[in-house]
């Protein structure tokens, strides 16, 4: 299986082979990731993960990311279609994929009560669903539950370096363009709402508070796109979770620090009752 339809729509799905008396692990991507960018010099980290705590996997691209099919209209206006909201993404884009389209991933692919692994606008989407459905486990790597003034100013620069040489081989676009299908679609659904207005008072930090699963939150000291109060509020919000903080890194632990966060997700995956 390299895809399910989801109401029409196929999203691109990877499989990390394991144990099946366990949960599996599901894997979130950014806001600009899909399932073949969580690999990075021929690494795939969540396979090595998976490895490290005996578990499967999966990993699948969000609409218009990957392999996974384009949004409609990606910059035009926003509206439902059907099950399927198209156009320009609004400030609940995240709570959509939460609620509405990951229930649904799962359910195709037979998984009950994943370990969800979620980075970025991913560990977002992870934060959400565990808000309201029953996981085994919740990992949020450098979430965004409120939005700061250096987020936007970080990916209205990535917008910067994303027009500025487009047709060159080693400049933001043609680099997101091996990785994804169609390369405008991925940009801009993510770049137009973090740039909105509407989107300057985005806040989930009392909707983490329902979480009751294990929760563990990381983030690296020097992340470029997000202080850490991310981290404090989340902690705050949801006192039995655990915090870590990594040295020298950005904003991608898995690429910056890979060992080590390997090594925290580990013993904190295996200590999971199931």
């Amino acid at each position: 299986m390299n895809s399910v339809d989801i109401h029409g729509v196929q999203l691109e799905v990877a499989h990390i082979p394991g144990p099946s008396d366990r949960p599996p692990m599901v894997f979130l991507h950014e806001g600009l990731g899909s399932v073949s960018l969580w690999t990075q010099r021929g690494v795939c980290w969540p396979a090595q993960l998976c490895e490290a705590t005996g578990r499967a996997g999966w990993m699948y691209s969000r609409r218009g990311y990957g392999q996974s099919d384009p949004v409609a209209q990606v910059r035009g206006p926003a509206r439902m279609e059907g099950f399927w909201h198209v156009g320009r993404h609004e400030p609940d884009y995240m709570h959509r994929e939460a609620l509405d389209v990951l229930p649904l991933v799962l359910a195709q692919l037979g998984i009950e009560r994943p370990v969800l692994v979620g980075h970025s606008d991913g560990a977002t989407i992870a934060l959400l669903h565990a808000a309201r459905f029953d996981v085994s486990a919740c990992v949020a790597i450098a979430p965004h539950v409120f939005v700061e003034d250096m987020s936007v100013q970080a990916i209205a620069q990535a917008r910067e370096a994303y027009i500025a040489d487009p047709d060159s081989p080693t400049g933001l676009r043609q680099r997101l363009a091996r990785h994804h299908r169609d390369v405008d679609n991925a940009f801009w659904q993510w770049n137009d709402v973090w740039l909105s207005e509407a989107f300057r008072t985005y806040d989930i930090v009392d909707e983490c508070s329902r979480i009751r699963a294990p929760l563990l939150v990381v983030q690296g000291e020097q992340d470029e796109y997000g202080s850490l109060q991310q981290v404090e509020s989340v902690r705050r919000a949801v006192p039995h979770s655990l915090a870590h903080t990594l040295p020298d890194c950005g904003h991608s632990p898995q690429r910056d620090q890979p060992h080590a966060l390997t090594t925290l997700l580990q013993a904190f995956v295996n200590s999971v009752p199931n």
